[in-house]
């Protein structure tokens, strides 16, 4: 019987385990790393008019973007006609049609019923007569309202749109939720603040929702985390004014409490990437312009608390990124992790197998 050294034994026995491994570990960590992104959301009102070319700039951005388009409102100037969409708008934004989720704006409802707008965007755009909406994205819910409140009924407490809107946000208890129409609550911009949309605010601030978006205003603004009643508030919604999409840009007025960032120099897009607890947010300008806001935030209901206290603050830089990990990267670096724990493991069953036959 020839006795085998403890090289030939590694060789034959031992190797082609710690080898198949090693396969595992590199086989996990691709599996992982081929897992979908996060959701990406793009938005901006203000868009579209055969007069300006602003609109051009904006969609140039869009098509090298991935992600859902979401519009704020005032699509296709000056009267949202059904011959303005189709040659104002649709030649820039819309070719995004088919991964855009609109809302409407003041100026789609010069035409009577706003019947452009919905001819348009046809189902996309909800029910014609409400003209709010809500969708999943992700581990996201989405709510598409209408701020043209005269149109359907008003936006008050009790009005159609309101208890609509919270017999959706109990019916969706996601950890992340997002909503967005025109006229926003606060602005700092030549319109100001349209109040009437406090009710709708107020429910989606009872619900711990965490981001609203709107247009109106030709500018950008961001607001700090607030109340309805524009009290900073850690556990406060996010409002964005984006109506920076193609048709003018104006100056502002004096900021208003709880504004952080503003600019009316530049073009551009707000894209958001909608992790599972958290969000990253970043202002694209139209090339040439070099203005840009980015920063992080958590989502409500997924924030670690202690006593009441918030303990996951937002991460803000302004006109520089910042960086977030999402849940897909921590999931690759625990699969990953995992692997070449199996593969340490099998290394040490070698090794002291080795011993035991010498």
């Amino acid at each position: 019987m020839i006795r085998r050294t403890a090289m030939q034994r590694w060789t034959s026995d031992v190797r082609p385990i710690v080898f198949a491994a090693s396969l595992l570990a590199l086989s996990t960590s691709l599996h992982a790393g081929a897992a979908p992104p996060d959701p990406v959301l793009l938005s901006a009102g203000d868009i579209a008019s055969c007069a300006t070319n602003g609109d051009q700039a904006t969609a140039a951005l869009l098509d090298g973007l991935p992600g859902s388009v979401v519009t704020l409102g005032d699509n296709a100037y000056e009267s949202g006609t059904a011959a303005e969409f189709a040659n104002c708008y649709g030649p820039t934004w819309g070719r995004q049609l088919t991964r855009t989720h609109p809302a409407a704006g003041n100026h789609d409802y010069v035409t009577a019923g706003a019947a452009g707008y919905y001819g348009y965007f046809g189902a996309a755009a909800g029910n014609s007569t409400q003209g709010y909406y809500s969708y999943d994205l992700g581990a996201w819910h989405l709510v598409a309202l209408n701020s043209n409140c005269v149109a359907i009924g008003g936006c008050g407490a009790g009005s159609p749109q309101e208890t609509w809107l919270r017999a959706d946000l109990a019916a969706h208890p996601a950890a992340c939720t997002l909503a967005y129409w025109h006229h926003p609550l606060f602005s700092s911009g030549l319109n100001g603040n349209q109040s009437f949309m406090q009710p709708i605010f107020q429910a989606l601030y009872d619900a711990r929702a965490d981001i609203v978006l709107s247009g109106h205003d030709h500018d950008y603004e961001r607001f700090a985390l607030q109340t309805p009643a524009g009290v900073a508030d850690p556990v406060g919604i996010r409002e964005f004014v984006v109506g920076t999409g193609g048709r003018s840009l104006n100056p502002f007025n004096r900021p208003i409490s709880n504004s952080e960032v503003r600019n009316f120099d530049a073009y551009g897009v707000l894209m958001l990437t909608l992790h599972p607890s958290g969000y990253d947010w970043q202002f694209l300008p139209e090339a040439g312009k070099t203005f840009s806001d980015s920063g992080s935030g958590s989502c409500h209901k997924a924030r670690p608390t202690l006593g009441g206290i918030d303990e996951q603050p937002d991460s803000v830089a302004s006109g520089a990124g910042t960086s977030t990990a999402s849940s897909h990267d921590h999931t690759e670096f625990a699969l990953g992790g995992a692997a070449l724990a199996v593969t340490g493991a099998v290394a040490w069953y070698a090794r002291r197998k080795l011993k035991a036959n010498a």
